[in-house]
């Protein structure tokens, strides 16, 4: 466990927060960082949780598990959150299933340029997530015009712009609290 501020262990937790504790628990049966960070205050933990599995985990969405992985590291990218994209982009990379495109894709997203290996539908919903991202003061109807334009549906439209939010939220809580991997499994696909 690591971070700037407390966090509780297991062994350590009152009932309450053992409670939160059990809903915060991976496949793997951990409790990563991102999530034990919030055992000082348990509801948050709880909210987050919920958050994070509609955001991203939910079985109506309908965007390709890859692309909103990839969306959630290019996201972590933007905001130089480490954390964040040590676990997505492995997982992005799992899915992805090609380790030639994915280390394009890879290298594409680090320097900002996702058009070098994108086009369509997926650059543009990648626009839209870093201009959401770096500007978000400055969004536009026509960014969500330029989505429709490419073919993605309004539910897709907010499936990207949750995921674009939550990990614009969770970047910052990750970075502002100097929570690191530090005894964490990194990557839902990780073997154990």
């Amino acid at each position: 466990m690591s971070a700037w501020i407390n966090m509780i262990s297991d062994q350590e937790a009152d009932d309450e927060l053992l409670e939160v504790l059990k809903l915060a628990r991976t496949p793997h049966g951990t409790v990563d960082n991102v999530m034990r960070v919030h055992s000082l205050r348990p509801n948050t933990m709880r909210g987050h949780v919920i958050l994070y599995r509609a955001a991203l985990h939910d079985d109506a969405n309908t965007l390709p598990m890859w692309l909103q992985e990839t969306i959630s590291s290019y996201v972590s990218i933007l905001n130089n959150c480490e954390y964040s994209l040590a676990n997505h982009w492995s997982n992005a990379r799992h899915l992805i299933g090609d380790a030639q495109r994915a280390d394009a894709i890879e290298a594409a997203l680090h320097a900002r340029r996702p058009e070098e290996v994108f086009d369509g539908r997926e650059l543009v919903l990648l626009q839209y997530a870093a201009k959401l991202t770096l500007d978000p003061g400055n969004m536009l109807e026509s960014d969500v015009a330029a989505l429709r334009a490419q073919g993605v549906d309004d539910g897709e439209i907010l499936e990207a712009n949750q995921i674009v939010g939550y990990f614009n939220y969770v970047n910052r809580l990750l970075n502002g609290l100097g929570v690191t991997t530090a005894g964490d499994i990194v990557g839902y696909y990780a073997e154990t």
